[in-house]
């Protein structure tokens, strides 16, 4: 299955860009990784690279896509940065938030991960389809039922280096169809998002670049916060989601040309 993808990763005004960005395409499977230092304590950025070179390093994209693999790749990235943590007392606390996507190529299967409030949506012919749900206070809340205004969004109880001792979250193995996208980002982009954004603006383009460069037009330009985000398609997805738009009339008559 072909892949065609694009990235962008800014510093907004903060005095650093902690986000970290990285992939490995193999000739059977791929590989997409971001990861966001946590903010507030020392080594966010040292955390987050840690995280996305131990992933991709460890990463086979000669063999098939294989679960349980993936769920060695992310424990491995965790077991680094405590490792460092122990070595550097200065670095202790330190942190990242983590979505991953894992592409098996022949299958035409995918899986991801994720740890924190960095997300995967995830559009099927220009819709969305599903989205990772955030290991945050005001997620549990919202699931609860309750207004979330007046919450911290980025009041974490879960991400990599933390001390809880859990896992990160697994989606199923899911079957993809031609045209699927996916898009990871982290919290600095999506909190300026809405789901009708993404959807109105990815049925207007035609690849991935041109798709992050009209989001980035929709970002605030005193954006406090870095944000990242990395857009992958399968197939030909401007047709999927140009045919998925069509009236019925519409695709009558393009089916009789």
């Amino acid at each position: 299955m072909n892949i065609t993808f694009a990235s962008i990763s800014h510093q907004g005004k903060r005095s650093s860009n902690q986000d970290r960005l990285a992939n490995a395409l193999g000739a059977r499977a791929a590989c997409f990784v971001m990861c966001d230092g946590i903010a507030g304590e020392q080594g966010g950025d040292t955390a987050a690279r840690l995280a996305c070179d131990t992933i991709v390093t460890h990463f086979d994209g000669a063999h098939h896509l294989d679960a349980q693999r993936i769920r060695g790749y992310i424990a491995a990235a965790n077991q680094a940065i405590k490792q460092q943590q122990h070595q550097d007392q200065a670095l202790k606390n330190m942190g990242t938030t983590l979505v991953s996507l894992f592409i098996d190529r022949d299958y035409q299967l995918a899986y991801w991960a994720h740890a924190g409030d960095s997300r995967l949506y995830h559009f099927r012919r220009g819709y969305l389809l599903e989205m990772t749900r955030d290991h945050s206070l005001a997620q549990r809340m919202q699931d609860a039922g309750h207004q979330t205004d007046a919450i911290n969004h980025n009041l974490l109880y879960f991400a990599l280096g933390m001390k809880e001792d859990r896992e990160a979250s697994y989606s199923d193995v899911l079957a993809l169809e031609d045209g699927d996208v996916f898009l990871l980002c982290t919290d600095g982009f999506w909190h300026e998002m809405d789901v009708n954004n993404l959807e109105q603006t990815l049925r207007m383009v035609s690849n991935p670049q041109e798709w992050l460069a009209l989001l980035q037009r929709m970002m605030p330009e005193d954006n406090g916060d870095n944000f990242s985000a990395m857009a992958v398609w399968m197939g030909d997805p401007q047709e999927s989601t140009l045919l998925s738009s069509l009236s019925d009339t519409q695709r009558i008559l393009l089916s009789q040309r």
